[in-house]
């Protein structure tokens, strides 16, 4: 049976452990679950509300690192076969990422909207939000929620609107420079602006353009790999120098300021560099197979977890619970519970989308 995570432990790892990591993040965020955790367990709590929602850096450089394959992967295929020009195979990829984002994204947010509704009865709390309208519903399902100023249904889906930009943005990047020296070139600039200056205004958090130096990080962490068989060794060089010159315009930018966000992003572009073509050591171990069942849901569980943070809170409000430890057990139960849903909603919605091809979109 073919494995449905990658063949290479740290990609897998790093999915697993970002998505955790932001489920611990939102269970000290919100609700009773926070309140509980900052007084039975005051040190874990601070560090991961304060710095948990630093994950969603892994998720943007592994998620450029990805994306990269999946471009040059299609566009050697268009180059070779000649069957899809550059605009034509730009809105293929654009609406196949879109169909694989949005399928489970949408049960999530009806899961969650269903959640919602039933925590208002028990608490009004504003992380839960007013009831939601039409527009704002549509908002989120064309992913445009952020840019239309609607307040989001569940925490952490802004990801899913900005990831869309960022892999439509890199297309274009592909359809539009023939040179791979050219691409470098640009996503250097890109990745320097935004670090060094749209990154530090809030003004700009709805736009890809806010994130794409941790993206472009992970796209130039893929080139500099060599791992693309048609790239020329000159441009991986390149690519590795560019990474270099980055470093270094960052560390002199922390003598104005220390932005610690970009450190990691550019920390772990770095570790997929030397280490993210690295395959399992034994692909057939328990290990390995569970790390790959994880990485494959680690999306799906980003999704739900909000759900069950929502029932939990609620839970501990109706049943009148007081006790801190038996709030923290039930972080522990979200996480289990929140990688459970996330199994079926891949399985079931996930999985199934991926696969569909329609043939007026994608012949």
């Amino acid at each position: 049976m073919k494995p449905e995570g990658s063949q290479y432990w740290l990609v897998d790892g790093l999915k697993v452990l970002a998505a955790q990591i932001i489920v611990l993040h939102h269970c000290v965020s919100y609700g009773q679950l926070a309140l509980a955790t900052s007084l039975q367990l005051p040190h874990l709590s601070s560090i991961l509300f304060d710095y948990g929602r630093y994950a969603v850096q892994i998720f943007l450089v592994m998620a450029g690192y990805l994306a990269a394959q999946t471009a040059e992967k299609a566009f050697a295929i268009s180059h070779t076969h000649s069957k899809v020009g550059g605009s034509r195979l730009v809105a293929q990829l654009a609406i196949r990422r879109y169909l694989r984002l949005v399928g489970p994204y949408i049960v999530a947010l009806l899961i969650t909207i269903v959640c919602a509704a039933l925590a208002r009865q028990w608490s009004a709390d504003e992380y839960i939000g007013q009831p939601e309208t039409i527009t704002q519903v549509l908002a989120h399902l064309f992913l445009l929620q952020g840019l239309l100023g609607y307040d989001s249904i569940s925490a952490g889906v802004w990801y899913v609107a900005i990831d869309w930009q960022l892999f439509t943005a890199l297309a274009l990047i592909y359809a539009i420079f023939q040179r791979q020296m050219l691409r470098i070139g640009v996503i250097s600039i890109l990745i320097v602006a935004s670090l060094l200056y749209f990154n530090r205004h809030a003004s700009f958090e709805d736009s890809f353009i806010y994130f794409i130096g941790s993206y472009g990080l992970g796209v130039l962490a893929y080139w500099a790999s060599g791992l693309n068989a048609i790239q020329a060794s000159v441009n991986q060089t390149s690519a590795k120098k560019i990474l270099v010159a980055i470093t270094c315009i960052l560390l002199l930018s922390a003598l104005h300021s220390v932005w610690l966000r970009n450190y990691l992003a550019l920390g772990i572009a770095f570790v997929l560099l030397y280490a993210g073509n690295r395959p399992y050591r034994h692909p057939k171990s328990w290990l390995a197979s569970a790390m790959q069942w994880a990485s494959a849901r680690a999306y799906c569980a980003f999704l739900i977890h909000f759900a069950f943070i929502l029932l939990a809170n609620t839970a501990l409000l109706a049943f009148h619970v007081e006790s801190p430890a038996v709030a923290v057990a039930a972080i522990g139960l979200v996480s289990v519970l929140s990688w459970i849903a996330a199994n079926y909603l891949y399985r079931l919605v996930e999985l199934p989308i991926g696969r569909w091809r329609p043939a007026a979109l994608f012949s």
